[in-house]
């Protein structure tokens, strides 16, 4: 019987089309999957999406879509964009599936009826984009520690879970097992940094938005993010919280591996773990929280046009280059680079230089010496020795890396083999053989030799390029190699004639051309400035004291029924209240607004709008087709308080 090995990546979050920073990830899992199953193993491999949340909600309602008409779209493009990048995986799931959503209702009941999870009230700074709360002390600089962006402080009730009541067994599980989170330097960071300081309870529901899977007995809240996202490494593949598990379940779990990038280490390596714990399922065997793919000029940014999305990289330079240039081109323990310009670099000196080289120089010089025929001829010398003994120890090597989760190295270790091939060239000179009949049969075996690195190159290199392998294979005329023969040298056909027309596998790039390219690229991203707001007539400052702005606070709000865009808000000013109708109700809705200090035009003349008598207006600011209330920095100001 195949052992199994199961691997996930981190379900993509369905905001938006993901970069190549986000494919990469998925990417890194298929090699390993790939891999794992050319090593005999009997391998499942799952991604998906997650597509709950505030912040899908939002961006929903700024398309003027509903959540899931939203996620429907944006599933699919990263569905499309998998396809595009060969991710070979077993299963997609979406955290909308109906199966993964009953499954989290009951996981949510069980924790609660056991005595896990209980009601309280959260106040706190809350990052939209992280989907996470911070205490002020964990903030840096104010804003949220993980991505840096704003935070605003919030207040509502929730459900918490008690992440104390597990830390003790997690820590002692982290020590008993060092390769239970890798590198180590995650495993320090977690340990150091929140394990050993203490864990705080964590939120595991909201009431401020409504696009998540509802508390099935309380209907007010739903699943907050994590506790809903985390569970899909078991839901997609049939766990059932009152122990009637499908057959994948009970086949593959616990996981091999789970493969998610470090800046969410900590919810995968702490929260995730604890969840298992008090399911009383066990725990996956390994996280690793691999690097960033950082762009080489900075974060990207669609403003700045430097955008990278896997598929427009590969309408340049191929899939199996962009592959490529991902995997070998991130240290296992340090964020990697890229950029139009060092991807361009690489695939010369690497792909064009080293392998695409090697390739066509030995099908050519057999085609030109022997007619396109590979045969053996028993003339050795020991300078062969050298380059048998790298052909048949690379395997080895290659999977000790893979299995350190080192995938950088395993394809350093081939690139090593066929750049000695390369040397190989150089050092038997094969057009000085070929001017002598009587070294003939020398020039056999060195080019058999050099067929046969090649074939075993190729047959390791499937998993991180599967196309070119099969092209360079198919080339040569023969079939890809078992993992379990490239130890042995010499099994490649004897008499086999390879391709008549060998072709370029990897060209060199002129990196004009890919600039012009690129450019043309980024214009498609790069957001076009705003026409320009026509300057007013410039005021004096005792037209501007004619305006008295006043601090309100919202503690009512409706929908206008004859309006699709105002909102009737009540506000209290001081000891006064009046009403306001405001032109944002594609922006918030009644919720929202209510508890919001703004700021009101005090002394505007009343006006009818749709029926409504408005006593003022409250300041909004927009950009970038967004509308935002205007709020006073200090929200303990008294209302009714001058803003001057």
């Amino acid at each position: 019987m195949k052992e199994k090995y199961y691997i996930t990546t981190a379900i993509a979050y369905t905001s938006s089309k993901p970069h190549i920073g986000n494919t990469y990830e998925a990417i890194l899992a298929d090699a390993m999957a790939r891999f794992k199953r050319r090593q005999g193993y009997d391998v499942f491999f799952q991604t998906g999406t997650d597509e709950h949340g505030q912040k899908i909600e939002e961006k929903a309602k700024l398309a003027g879509k509903t959540p899931k008409q939203y996620v429907d779209e944006v599933s699919d493009v990263i569905k499309e964009i998998w396809r595009t990048m060969d991710v070979s995986y077993d299963k997609f799931i979406r955290t909308t599936d109906a199966d993964h959503e009953k499954q989290v209702q009951k996981i949510f009941k069980k924790f609660y009826e056991q005595g896990d999870i209980y009601k309280g009230s959260y106040e706190g700074w809350y990052c939209t984009p992280c989907e996470s709360f911070w205490t002020e002390s964990q903030l840096v600089d104010g804003k949220c520690p993980d991505c840096g962006r704003e935070v605003k402080k919030a207040h509502e009730e929730a459900y918490f879970f008690k992440m104390s009541k597990y830390a003790q067994r997690l820590i002692d599980h982290i020590n008993a097992n060092p390769d239970f989170i890798v590198p180590v330097s995650r495993r320090n960071e977690m340990m150091n940094n929140f394990l050993l300081p203490g864990l705080q309870d964590l939120c595991v529901s909201r009431t401020s938005f409504k696009w998540g899977i509802p508390v099935d007995f309380d209907d007010r809240h739903v699943v907050y993010v994590w506790l809903d996202a985390l569970t899909n490494y078991i839901t997609g593949i049939g766990f059932d919280v009152d122990g009637n598990h499908g057959d994948l379940y009970k086949k593959y779990w616990p996981a091999n591996c789970h493969v998610i990038g470090k800046d969410i280490i900590r919810f995968h390596t702490i929260y995730w773990p604890i969840f298992l714990m008090a399911m009383g399922e066990p725990l996956p065997k390994q996280v690793f929280g691999h690097p960033w793919l950082l762009q080489e000029d900075g974060k990207m940014s669609k403003s700045k046009g430097n955008v990278l999305y896997a598929d427009d990289l590969t309408s340049v330079f191929g899939v199996d280059a962009v592959r490529y240039y991902v995997l070998d081109g991130m240290p296992f323990d340090n964020d990697g680079l890229v950029s139009w310009g060092l991807m361009t670099e690489k695939i010369n000196a690497e792909l064009a230089n080293v392998y695409g080289n090697l390739v066509k120089r030995t099908i050519s010089m057999t085609n030109k010496y022997f007619g396109g025929t590979v045969e053996r001829s028993g003339v050795t010398e020991p300078l062969d020795d050298e380059l048998k003994s790298m052909a048949t120890s690379v395997y080895a090597k290659v999977a000790k890396d893979m299995d350190d989760c080192r995938i950088s190295d395993a394809i350093a270790n081939v690139f090593t083999l066929l750049r000695r091939a390369n040397k190989y060239i150089d050092e038997t000179a094969p057009w000085v053989l070929a001017k002598d009949k009587a070294t003939m049969p020398r020039l056999k075996e060195v080019m058999y030799n050099l067929t046969e690195v090649i074939v075993i190159c190729a047959s390791l290199l499937e998993p991180f390029m599967p196309r070119t392998s099969e092209e360079v294979l198919s080339e040569l005329n023969t079939q890809i190699r078992e993992f379990g023969d490239l130890d042995k040298f010499g099994l490649y056909p004897d008499g086999n004639k390879v391709t008549e027309d060998p072709k370029v596998i990897f060209a060199r790039l002129d990196i004009a051309e890919v600039e012009k390219k690129a450019e043309e690229i980024a214009a498609k991203y790069t957001v076009k400035e705003e026409k320009k707001v026509e300057k007013l007539p410039e005021i004096t400052i005792d037209d501007f004291a004619k305006i008295q702005f006043k601090t309100a606070l919202v503690t009512a709000c409706e929908k206008v029924e004859k309006s699709k865009k105002l909102l009737k808000l009540s506000l209290k000013v001081g000891d006064e209240t009046r009403t306001v109708a405001s032109g944002i109700a594609d922006y918030y809705t009644p919720e929202e607004m209510v508890g919001k200090k703004v700021v009101l035009v005090y002394n505007l003349k009343p006006a009818k709008l749709c029926g409504v008598e408005s006593q003022g207006m409250i300041l909004c600011a927009e950009a970038d087709g967004r509308v935002k209330v205007v709020s006073p920095e200090d929200p303990t100001l008294p209302d009714g308080a001058t803003v001057r």
